[in-house]
Order: structure tokens, then sequence, then C-alpha cells
């Protein structure tokens, strides 16, 4: 049927909602890209993703009845389960807001809601860089540090839905504060915001960098994009803050290579732009600090789905729990085909539990009261 071969992915961000109509192999059909204006609150933005998702159904030439389902991206705290966003640090005043509630009944359409970064790892896995890999870990490196686990094919969630936390992982148990509260975490380390923070420190103690000269002297304008730039310039405080940082990015992902054993690790995000800057330290770190045998496994790559990782997560959260309902339907098929089998085959045989009278497995069961 035409509705079954396509969906509708929301990547909702606390800066831009992007959302798309996209086939079963990844394809685009219709694209829109708007700002949230998370400000406004959370009916506001809620407003904006319907008629975002209103807008490229038009564009695309398709009827509500085409599209089967709804995939959601979006920042975490959430309550997979329920729907539910709890309270994500850059959507200020949401509060349990039961986003998948507000977006199904907003469209018509059902809806499933999953972290962005889980989305993200679902994408690459259905559309990208993981085609065909059953171990998969994903790993976003931009402002922060996030990440999913695909084990045997799927997604991993853990007991409470919150597996993955990739970015919180404890390297240096001292080290510097991260947003979290914790101290230490990876991405008060390997992040663009950690890189951006120690090339300001640097500056500011003084130190001759061309990371100053890029920035004119102005410590607010100094980025891990800068940095990068300063390195490939061949200043050695950059290449000294890169490296420093992507050492730590690779001993962090040592220790998941080691407890996961995955065929790929993919990287993406901002900072994955800066190349081999971010992938030789990184490689190099596995291969010294992980098992010989699980360091050979693995392969780690860059990411494929570039800008589109985060609508096309979301439309790929949406095509596996359409795959998840047809594999149960198919279950309950074989099963009733089993029943009925066995129904046909006691027909010749003296009444028991399941009867001789006519009619079908479901009629065929007496009721001893």
């Amino acid at each position: 049927m035409a509705h079954e071969h396509l969906v509708i992915g929301i990547d909702l961000g606390g800066t831009n909602i992007r959302t798309a109509v996209v086939d079963r192999t990844g394809g685009i059909i219709a694209h829109d890209h708007r700002e949230t204006l998370a400000n406004e609150g959370p009916r506001a933005v809620i407003s904006r993703m319907i008629e975002a998702a209103r807008m490229v159904m038009a564009q695309a030439g398709v009827a509500r009845c085409q599209v089967a389902e709804v995939g959601v991206g979006s920042p975490g705290p959430l309550d997979i389960e329920a729907g539910v966003a709890l309270s994500p640090p850059n959507l200020p005043g949401w509060d349990r807001v039961p986003l998948r509630q507000l977006i199904e009944e907003g469209l018509g359409i059902p809806t499933t809601l999953e972290n962005d970064a889980n989305a993200a790892a679902l994408g690459e896995h259905r559309f990208g860089a993981g085609r065909g890999v059953d171990h998969m870990i994903y790993v976003t490196v931009s402002t922060g540090i996030g990440g999913g686990l695909i084990l045997g094919g799927e997604l991993y969630h853990g007991a409470t839905g919150m597996a993955g936390e990739i970015g919180h992982i404890t390297i240096l148990p001292h080290g510097p504060l991260c947003g979290c509260g914790n101290r230490g975490c990876l991405e008060a380390l390997a992040s663009g915001s950690a890189i951006a923070r120690r090339a300001r420190e640097i500056v500011a103690h003084g130190v001759p960098t061309r990371i100053a000269d890029l920035a004119g002297g102005d410590l607010d304008l100094i980025t891990a994009r800068l940095v990068a730039d300063a390195a490939r310039e061949g200043d050695v405080e950059a290449e000294g803050i890169l490296s420093e940082a992507m050492d730590y990015l690779g001993t962090g992902l040592a220790s998941l290579v080691n407890l996961f054993n995955p065929q790929l690790v993919v990287i993406g995000g901002g900072l994955a732009h800066i190349g081999e800057w971010l992938f030789g330290p990184v490689r190099r770190a596995i291969k010294r600090r992980a098992f010989p045998a699980q360091a050979q496994a693995v392969r780690v790559v860059p990411a494929e789905l570039g800008d589109h990782v985060g609508v096309l997560g979301a439309a790929a959260v949406a095509w596996c729990r359409l795959a998840d309902q047809e594999e149960r339907w198919e279950t309950a098929l074989r099963a009733l085909k089993q029943a009925e089998e066995a129904y046909a085959k006691r027909q010749h045989q003296p009444p028991g539990i399941m009867g001789s009278a006519g009619g079908g497995v479901y009629r065929s069961i007496p009721w001893h009261g």
C-alpha cells in the first residue's frame, strides 16, 4: 500500500527544526529548515514542528494517509516509553512535555520519539556509514559529545532508556568540571567547547600562538574551528591542544571498543570536519589502548549523512518502529497458522480441548465452567 512507503522525520534542536518526507531507502523527497525559537516555549515550538510537517507533505504532494509514521529526534532527557520530554537543557520551559502525543494529535499520524543522538546513530546505521554492520558505536563530537550504540543490529537503550551517554565517561577523575556536574568527563576534555576553553586559557596566559592572531586578541572569538585553522598553519600550541583532546577522545573510545567489541566506530558532528587532526590520534589511541583483537576488528570512519543526519535519523526511528510492527504481525500470523493447522489435524480425532465443531480456531475451544 502507498502509505507504507513514506515517513516524516523531525529533528528538533535548540536552534533549528529540520523536517523531511523520507522514503524507505533514505531518499529525501521534501525538506524544511526553520528556527526553533525555543525561548517562545513548548507550545509555540510544537506548533512550528506540526506546521513544518504539513509543509513538507504539501511540497512532496503526499496526503496524510500516505505517511505511515512520524519519527521525532529530540534532545534529552526523555521518557521514551511515555513519549515525554522531561527537561531538555537547551529547550527552556520544557518540563514533562508529552511531545509524542502532541505531535500525533496535531498531525493525525502515529509518532515515535527518540533521543537525538540515538536517532543519529540509527540514521548512520540504516542509511549511512554503518549500513550492513551489526555492531557499531556512533559518536558525535561538536559543542558537546554524544552518541548511540548499535548492538546486534539494534539500538541499545539500556534499563531506563538512557544508554549511550558517551560524553560522560569519566577520563580524569579530578579533571575540569563538566556541564553535567561531574569532573573529567570526555565531553569536558575533548569536545569543541573543551578545545576552545583550553585555547583561551593559553592565550590568556600570554603564550605566543597564532590562535590569538586569528581571534584578533578577542578571547570570545576563539572556537575549536579557529584552533584547527591555527594548527593547519603549523602553530605548535594549536597542534598540542588538538593532539591532547583527540588522545582523550581515543582513550574513551578504546574503552568502548574493549567493552562492546564493535566492527565500526562512526564519528560525526562539527569537529569531524577537521579530518585527520581528529581521526589520526583517535585511531592511534585505540590501537595503543584497546586489546589487540578488538583493535584489529574495528574501523574508525567519518559519518556520511552530514547535515541530514538528524532528520534521516528521525526517519530511521520511524522505519524501525514500522519494521517492529511488521515483525510482530508476522509472528502473530505464524502463530495463527500453526494453531489452524493443529486444529485441522484434530478434526479426525475424538473431541478434546480443541473440540470437533467447525468454525475456526477461535470458536473451537469449549468453556468448561
